[in-house]
């Protein structure tokens, strides 16, 4: 399911229209875009947790050259999927 597809679900399951929909859907991807940023947890209770990780400075290898390369450290979007999530899906 790509975005448009999930913008006229949301619109057919809230009886309101395509547009108002997409805009609900671009409000809630920017609050939890903005809430990782400040570094928080967004949870979603019965669907899962949005949070940041943290990924630490490590050496790797030009695929090409073969060559020794350093990787900085870099905070990570991750998401843990709650209890309803996951019993929905198996």
């Amino acid at each position: 399911m790509n975005k448009s597809e999930l913008i006229e679900q949301i619109a057919k399951s809230a009886d309101i229209s395509k547009a108002a929909a997409g805009r609900a859907l671009d409000a809630t991807i920017g609050a939890v875009k903005a809430s990782m940023k400040k570094g928080q947890m967004v949870t979603l209770v019965g669907f899962g947790t949005f949070y940041v990780g943290k990924r630490a400075a490590r050496t790797g290898r030009n695929p090409r050259t073969g060559a020794a390369i350093k990787i900085k450290a870099a905070k990570m979007p991750k998401f843990r999927a709650g209890k309803a999530l996951k019993d929905a899906v198996n």
